[in-house]
C-alpha cells in the first residue's frame, strides 16, 4: 500500500502540494517591475512633488522672504492679483514669445543643420563635433561674450552692421526696447540649436536606407523623400524635442538674467525672470509662488497636447 501511494505521487500529472508562507516565482516576477520604478517614484515625489505641493501651499498665502514663518492664508487673492495686473497679462506674452521663437528657429536649425550634417562630405566628423561647441559652452560665458558682440562702440555686431550699409545706430542692443528681445532671441538660439541638431541627426540615422534608395529608384526628388520617407520616421523626435525645448524654454532663467535681467522696461520679463523679482527683489512669496504655479499650468498644458498627438499619431499608424 505504501509502495502505490510513492508511485502515484512521483507521477507528472499528480497535483503537488504547495508549501505555505514561500512566494511563488511567479508573484516575483510580477512585483520586478514596480521594485525597479520604485527608486525613481521616490526621488519624484521626495524632490519634485514635495516641493510642487509646497510651493502650491504657499500661492495661497501672503508671505514674506523677510518673515517666512509669519505668511497668512488669503486663498485665492494673489492668483486675483494677477489677473488683474497689465504688466502680469505682458510678462505672459512675452514668456509665449520668447518660446515659440526659440523652440520654432532651435527646430528649425537643427532640422537643416542635421540633414547636412547626414550627408557624405570630408570632414563631416569634424564639422558634426563643432557644432556641439555652443551648446557646451557655459550660458555665463555665452552671455558675457554677447554682451561684448551687442555693444555699440566696439561690439562686433555693429561693426559689421556699418560694413554692409546698415545702420546700427549708437544704442546697444541689450538696452532698446526695440532690440532686446530680439538680442535675447539670438543668444537663446545660437546656444540651444546643437542639441536640436544632434538629437535629429540621431534621428535621421534611424531612416532605413532601403526606403531611401526605393524611394529614388522610384523617381522621387529630395523633397518627395524627405516628405514620404524621412519626415515620418523622424516625427516622433521631432514631437519630444519640440515637449522638451517648450518646456526648457519657459523656465529658462540664467540667459535672460545675465543679458538684460527682464528689461528694459520688461521687453524681456518672463515668468521665470517676473518670479524671481516678486520673491528675491519684492520679497513677496506668496505671489512668486503664485507666477511659479502658473508656469507649472503652462507647462503641463503643452505636455498634455504632446500626449494627444502622439496617441492620435499611433492610432492613424496603427490603422
Amino acid at each position: 500500500m505504501a509502495a502505490v501511494l510513492r508511485s502515484s505521487a512521483a507521477k507528472p500529472g499528480a497535483a503537488q502540494p504547495v508549501r505555505a508562507g514561500r512566494p511563488s516565482r511567479l508573484d516575483g516576477h510580477r512585483l520586478m517591475p514596480y521594485a525597479l520604478v520604485l527608486p525613481a517614484t521616490l526621488y519624484l515625489l521626495v524632490f519634485q512633488g514635495y516641493p510642487l505641493l509646497r510651493e502650491l501651499m504657499l500661492s495661497f498665502t501672503s508671505t514674506s522672504l523677510l518673515a517666512p514663518a509669519d505668511g497668512q492664508w488669503v486663498g485665492l487673492q494673489n492668483y486675483a492679483d494677477l489677473w488683474r495686473d497689465p504688466d502680469f497679462h505682458r510678462v505672459i506674452f512675452t514668456t509665449l514669445l520668447y518660446t515659440v521663437a526659440c523652440v520654432a528657429s532651435a527646430i528649425g536649425l537643427g532640422l537643416g543643420s542635421a540633414l547636412l550634417l547626414d550627408a557624405p562630405f570630408r570632414g563631416r566628423g569634424i564639422a558634426r563635433a563643432l557644432v556641439t561647441i555652443p551648446w557646451a559652452a557655459p550660458p555665463v560665458a555665452v552671455a558675457l561674450i554677447f554682451i561684448w558682440i551687442y555693444n555699440a562702440q566696439y561690439g562686433v555686431f555693429g561693426h559689421t552692421l556699418r560694413f554692409f550699409g546698415i545702420e546700427a545706430g549708437q544704442e546697444n542692443w541689450l538696452d532698446s526696447m526695440q532690440h532686446a528681445m530680439p538680442a535675447v532671441l539670438i543668444t537663446t538660439i545660437w546656444q540651444i540649436f546643437p542639441f536640436a541638431s544632434v538629437v535629429l541627426l540621431a534621428a535621421l540615422q534611424g531612416v532605413p536606407s532601403e526606403l531611401r534608395e526605393a524611394a529614388v529608384m522610384d523617381g522621387a526628388d529630395r523633397l518627395s523623400v524627405f516628405k514620404a520617407v524621412v519626415w515620418p520616421t523622424i516625427r516622433p523626435s521631432v514631437a519630444l524635442l519640440a515637449l522638451f525645448s517648450t518646456i526648457w524654454s519657459l523656465r529658462r532663467f540664467d540667459l535672460i538674467w545675465l543679458l538684460t535681467q527682464g528689461g528694459p522696461v520688461g521687453s524681456t520679463n518672463t515668468l521665470v525672470i517676473d518670479l524671481y523679482r516678486r520673491a528675491f527683489v519684492n520679497h513677496h512669496l506668496g505671489q512668486a509662488a503664485a507666477v511659479g504655479m502658473v508656469g507649472v499650468v503652462i507647462a503641463l498644458a503643452v505636455t498634455l497636447v504632446y500626449f494627444r498627438y502622439t496617441a492620435r499619431a499611433e492610432k492613424q499608424g496603427a490603422r
